[in-house]
């Protein structure tokens, strides 16, 4: 045996511990007992604690109620060190641990360790002094306890015999603090005071107590035995049995009980005027009704619904501006504009002090975070979070309830989710507000005006409950793709915050910072079996993933790194990790979804490229024009809707009314069919502001130019050929820039736009703002103005050969003659 194995287990104790969280009472030093651990945090604790040592400490946590997270501020400094013996897993997934507690501990410091608490502790001895005194506190320590423990069932003949046989007065008087019915802050002052003459005499005043309250409970039973007779006592003992089996859920009559139970809920409530008299009035119902009645069910859940709600007003709200600052920024990366403008909520809300206010819309292609930025608002506000999503929903039943005479009926999501947190003043995010849908059975886009507009939300009445609740101090998040669908009046009553995508290089940071890490503890795989560098994440996010949001660059990484934990598991390569370079890629995901040689270019007369904006996000739009012999027709495929074709017919009209103006023959627009495409065929388009674009094909078509490379455009045309302003403009420069276009022609009236974009965003693109059709034209054709008066451009028609026509009349001549020679 080594020295170190001889040593006391008191001088093996380390400097350092794993801190684990109690509730309920503090554990003192000296037992040997079982701790069910449940929580997944708690028992990764553990686990580590065994990693290291076996050694854990205890310290009690100050408010049970304050949160689900225990942070060290939460937690008394001195507590116990404990050796784990044994641990036991159970069924559920969670522990159970003996342990063996040793000594009493204060910690010093925390140290930064991610999910766990450690801290840096010294170990704290017992203050003996006047070892007669001492012995003297001890007797009577033990004689007092003696006398409460002599009659009494609740300890047990194990216990007497361990206070007998301890022999160290500190021991003793922990071992009967753990026993005795003290309150937890008081047994945490015993297990904090050291000098264990005054600890013994904090011992002997809670003995005390508990001696009066048993002389008390005594006398009281005696006086009563000697006072009722023995009817009485067998009428006292009936109605003690029924008490029993009240308690045990024994009683015969369910009825009652639960009327019991649902009064005694009631009573409680601060319930309006209506809402009494409601009540009131179904309970008398209730009580009336027979169990086996149809309704009688109907009526209970009606009751124990509006019971279940939170009728009382809630805490004021208590939430640091600097911890929001601190959850969006470590939650999210970039979206500076709209951290401000949640921040800027916020702070009006603490410094007006009010609950009731604006209600957040945000607006984004899906994958930019959305819904993870409701979380966050709900985390910085340490509020209850319910989400629901209303896409596709076409009943307004499913917002406001249905009616209780059907069946089946139950109230509406609101109130649902009111009933779910418990709480008067959650955090409700409501997603796809954008696709809600009409049909016979209601608008719920309409229903949701009520809830949201904060003048008539105080009183909102559901169908089901047909009575009054204030839901005016819910916070209310909404999200959606695109404002188009959203009808106007809702619109109005909420705020609008724009989350736009994401460049490559915010891809990259996202990449690194969250979506790698995420990934690879969702797969199991450690930073030692697995490497990925810049250049393989930004070809991703480049090649595989080009779309607004990063929900495409998640699912890449999630399918590396399945291949990569299948790769691990068959056969463990030789060389750790594996680092995913350009062939590893390319074997993971296949071909790139995105190829350089797809980038969109218009070299050819009668192309050219417009920007557009999506649900999805900005994509870049290429449009290609066609004549053909004809009288002037237009044909338009690619599933262009009515504000497009309508676009395609000013952009016509202008040219042709413009044509001398720009030397252009009028006669070609006689001569010529024009057949107008915008790939993808499938995909349905809309929209005005592809109007500039049309018209700079159909003019590149009809003067068989080429239009400047790396050029897009976007913008709205009039008859008159003024460009008008558009939307989407981040999300439009985002797409040019994912393909590789580094001019773009914008509206003049969009500058205000362009100065609100990121410098990054902006780099390398030259913007040219018009006003004009012309400037369009002179910016996407700039050698236009050398080019001469132009002949018409008609379609090439094949030439036939005169020694082939003149076979062909003299066959049809003499088969003329050979059927006239017949006749």
């Amino acid at each position: 045996m080594s020295e170190q194995e001889l040593l006391p287990i008191e001088q093996l104790l380390p400097n350092n511990l794993f801190i684990l969280p109690v509730t309920g009472n503090p554990v003192f030093p000296g037992l040997f007992t079982p701790l069910m651990i449940t929580d997944n945090q708690d028992v990764e604790i553990v686990n580590q604690a065994i990693k290291h040592g076996g050694f854990l400490g205890l310290l009690l946590i100050k408010d049970e109620t304050e949160s689900e997270e225990y942070s060290q501020e939460n937690l008394y400094s001195v507590g116990t060190v404990a050796k784990i013996v044994k641990k036991i897993k159970l069924p559920d997934g969670g522990i159970s641990i003996f342990i063996s507690t040793l000594k009493r501990f204060e910690t010093k410091q925390y140290y930064p360790s991610g999910p766990y608490l450690v801290a840096e502790v010294q170990y704290l001895e017992d203050i003996e002094d006047e070892p007669e005194e001492l012995r003297a506190w001890t007797r009577l320590l033990l004689s007092e306890m003696k006398m409460l423990t002599k009659n009494n069932q609740i300890f047990s003949e194990e216990m007497r015999l361990n206070m007998v046989n301890i022999d160290h007065p500190g021991k003793l008087a922990d071992f009967i603090a753990s026993i005795l019915n003290v309150e937890r802050k008081q047994q945490q002052a015993i297990l904090e005071t050291l000098v264990v003459r005054r600890r013994i005499e904090k011992v002997l005043v809670f003995i005390k107590n508990e001696q009066n309250i048993a002389q008390v409970q005594a006398k009281i039973q005696a006086r009563v035995n000697q006072k009722i007779e023995k009817n009485q006592r067998e009428y006292f003992l009936r109605e003690e049995l029924k008490s029993i089996q009240q308690e045990l859920g024994l009683t015969t009559n369910p009825k009652v009980e639960l009327i019991n139970r649902l009064k005694a809920k009631f009573k409680g409530l601060p319930l309006s005027t209506e809402a009494q008299e409601t009540v009131d009035r179904e309970m008398a119902r209730f009580e009336a009704m027979d169990p086996s009645s149809p309704e009688y069910s109907i009526s209970r859940t009606y009751l124990e619904i509006i019971s279940d709600l939170p009728w009382k007003e809630p805490k004021a709200e208590n939430f640091s501006i600097e911890s929001a600052r601190k959850i969006l920024e470590r939650d999210h990366y970039g979206m500076k504009d709209v951290k401000d403008r949640i921040l800027e909520f916020l702070a009006v809300r603490k410094k007006k002090q009010d609950t009731k206010g604006s209600i957040i819309c945000l607006v984004g292609p899906p994958g930019v975070g959305k819904t993870s930025v409701g979380i966050s608002i709900a985390r910085s506000l340490k509020k209850q979070y319910f989400r629901f999503s209303v896409g596709g929903m076409n009943d307004e039943s499913e917002i406001k309830g249905h009616r209780r005479t059907y069946i089946g009926a139950m109230p509406g999501k609101i109130i649902q989710g009111l009933r779910i947190t418990k709480a008067k003043n959650p955090v409700f995010l409501i997603d796809e507000i954008d696709k809600m849908g009409v049909s016979y059975q209601g608008d719920p886009a309409s229903a949701l005006l009520e809830v949201l507009d904060p003048e008539q939300n105080s009183s909102f009445r559901d169908t089901y409950l047909d009575i009054p609740f204030d839901v005016s101090e819910v916070l209310f998040i909404c999200t959606a793709n695109t404002l188009d669908t959203i009808p106007r009046p809702l619109l109005d009553r909420m705020e609008i915050i724009q989350l736009s995508g994401y460049t490559s290089e915010e891809k990259l940071a996202i990449g690194k910072k969250y979506l790698v890490p995420k990934s690879m503890e969702k797969h199991g795989l450690t930073k030692d079996e697995i490497k990925y560098t810049p250049a393989i994440l930004r070809k991703i996010a480049d090649e595989y993933a080009r779309e607004a949001g990063v929900r495409n660059f998640e699912k890449s990484l999630h399918k590396i790194n399945r291949k990569v934990a299948l790769r691990l598991i068959e056969s463990k390569p030789e060389t750790l990790p594996v680092v995913i370079d350009d062939v590893l890629l390319h074997e993971f995901l296949g071909e790139p979804v995105f190829v350089e040689d797809e980038i969109l270019k218009a070299d050819r007369p009668g192309m050219a490229i417009g920007l557009a904006w999506t649900s999805m996000g900005g994509d870049t739009l290429i449009i290609e024009a066609q004549n053909t012999p004809g009288k002037g027709e237009i044909k338009l495929t690619g599933q262009l809707g009515e504000v497009m074709q309508e676009s395609v017919s000013i952009a016509y009209t202008y040219l042709k009314a413009h044509a001398k103006e720009h030397k252009i023959d009028p006669s070609w627009f006689e001569n010529n069919a024009i057949h107008l495409h915008v790939p993808e065929g499938a995909t349905p388009k809309d929209g005005p502001s592809a109007g500039v674009t049309m018209t700079v094909a159909l003019y590149s078509l009809v003067t068989g130019q080429t239009m400047a490379p790396n050029l897009a455009m976007t913008g709205e045309l009039t008859l008159k050929g003024k460009v008008m302003p558009i939307g989407g403009l981040k999300e439009k420069v985002l797409a040019a820039r994912r393909n590789k276009i580094d001019t773009i022609i914008i509206p003049q009236f969009n500058k205000r736009d362009l100065d609100k974009l990121d410098d990054a965003l902006k780099s390398g693109i030259t913007f040219h703002l018009v006003g004009s059709v012309e400037q369009v034209l002179s910016y996407a054709f700039p050698d236009d103005g050398k080019r001469s008066v132009m002949e018409p451009i008609l379609p090439v028609v094949p030439k036939t050969n005169t020694s082939e026509i003149e076979a062909i009349s003299k066959a049809i001549a003499l088969a003329v003659r050979e059927a006239l020679s017949e006749h």
